[in-house]
């Protein structure tokens, strides 16, 4: 009787579980798996795609007005028409304005900084400048020596009058205890971290993150990249170098689009509009770069930066060089690539000779095992850990970010990336990718199958969790 009453629960949550998949999933595999481990496994399957398999996320924006502020439209001096570039990359530019309705934006000044000795320096100087208000989001905001200089800086330029907000994820600057959210607060800082719950019926947001890593001053002010606000950025004659990274500061119009990243998380994570127009100067022109901020996230946004790195790749005729802490595209980028080394391009591809996950060495490793390309080399970058994340294409475009070529940062996060079409930027950042290279080791297709085979079982079954690596 007990037995006859669950197995009728059974098929009627899994039915309706199934309907909700049928109706939601696009990923005919992702859908086929979610079915399987509903039906499969009576009411833990349900449970596990209730707490892991539904994007609340969508649902919780599709109810938010985004509108980040009172004002987010482009001088017509600020902005540039993609017809002027060269007919080769006037396609991806194309797509990025179908993909972000943002224009492209001329009179830029983007600076390459090394690690937090060359980073960390300028946006404490910006900050400590700053006259009208601050923008901080992180990932990660360790409260070691780097941490406690930056919360110094935030509470004095709160106590000098600049309006700040600061936006730290719930998980990387700690799910537990955040002591940086802690200082702030009691300062009087508006501080918030992005989607932390202690109830476990919504601990699905564990995987959604807030990766960007972003400051604006005075809506005329950047940076962007990958570093986050730790210690283990920076380095002196005692310490050791434990983290290789690049972040940039950014100034001129598109510095807005920045903003507007912001201001739309901040929003979505307290209600609040940053509406006061202090937030949203005319920013004046500072160079001649010509780039565009793409926000990407598991709501309005999603897939947008996938898109545009798919359309660059799409677009490539000579080389492309990826440099990127973690490997594990899904088949959409993964054909790109590979068709892109059918047509003749050189492909370039640099990851660390060890992360800080072991389990995504293992997994990245077994991936490109699956990619057939005459024309790709792939090199290992020794310690420190490089956790940069660089794309050039033709010498003509590049790309800069908090994104890794991974499913979680290209579905599951939210990011920020930073494209440019400026020769001059992407002969910097070629550079410094020619600098890698010349220290780092080949990962050729011999090296990869001359692995014994229980190292090759291990790697492919690490490989499995790819949608959640």
């Amino acid at each position: 009787m007990i037995f006859g009453a669950l197995a009728i629960m059974h098929i009627i949550v899994a039915a309706i579980a199934t309907g909700h998949i049928l109706i939601n999933k696009s990923d005919v595999r992702s859908a086929i798996g979610w079915i399987g481990l509903i039906w499969l496994s009576p009411f833990v399957g349900a449970a596990i795609y209730s707490a892991f398999g539904i994007n609340r996320v969508a649902r919780r924006a599709s109810r938010i007005n985004r509108n980040p502020g009172p004002s987010i439209e482009f001088p017509e001096q600020s902005t540039f028409d993609t017809t002027e570039l060269d007919v080769d990359i006037r396609p991806i530019a194309d797509v990025g304005s179908r993909v972000t309705e943002l224009p492209l934006t001329q009179g830029n000044s983007v600076t390459m900084l090394r690690g937090g000795v060359q980073a960390y320096p300028e946006m404490l100087s910006c900050i400590a400048n700053a006259r009208q208000n601050i923008a901080l989001a992180t990932y990660i905001f360790r409260m070691d020596q780097v941490g406690s200089e930056f919360v110094a800086a935030l509470v004095a330029a709160r106590q000098r009058g600049v309006d700040v907000r600061v936006l730290v994820d719930g998980i990387g600057s700690g799910y537990f205890f955040s002591p940086v959210v802690r200082q702030l607060l009691s300062a009087g800082i508006p501080t918030t971290r992005f989607m932390h719950d202690w109830r476990p019926w919504r601990m699905s947001f564990v995987n959604l993150r807030n990766h960007k890593k972003l400051i604006i001053v005075d809506g005329a002010t950047g940076f962007a990249g990958g570093l986050n606000l730790g210690s283990e950025n920076t380095w002196t004659g005692t310490r050791k170098r434990e983290v290789d990274d690049i972040h940039f500061r950014v100034d001129g119009p598109v510095v807005r689009q920045l903003m507007i990243s912001f201001a739309e998380d901040w929003h979505f994570s307290t209600g609040e509009t940053l509406d006061d127009r202090a937030w949203w100067p005319i920013a004046m022109p500072s160079g001649n770069v010509i780039a565009r901020g793409i926000s990407s996230g598991p709501d309005e946004d999603v897939g947008s930066i996938e898109t545009i790195l798919a359309a660059a790749l799409g677009q490539a005729t000579n080389r492309i060089r990826i440099v990127t802490p973690y490997f594990l595209p899904d088949e959409r980028l993964k054909s790109a690539i590979i068709l892109a080394g059918l047509r003749g391009v050189r492909i370039e591809l640099l990851i660390p000779e060890r992360s800080d996950h072991v389990g995504m060495d293992w997994a990245m490793r077994a991936h490109l095992s699956f990619f057939s390309v005459e024309r790709m080399k792939c090199f290992t970058t020794p310690k420190p850990f490089d956790h940069s994340k660089l794309l050039t294409v033709d010498g003509k475009w590049c790309a800069v970010g908090s994104a890794n070529w991974d499913v979680r940062s290209l579905r599951l996060n939210f990011e920020f990336l930073l494209e440019c079409y400026d020769k001059g930027t992407v002969a910097t950042i070629d550079e410094l990718i020619d600098e890698k290279i010349s220290q780092a080791k080949p990962l050729t297709p011999a090296c990869l199958s001359a692995r014994p085979v229980i190292t090759q079982m291990r790697d492919a079954s690490a490989r499995l969790f790819l949608p959640y690596l």
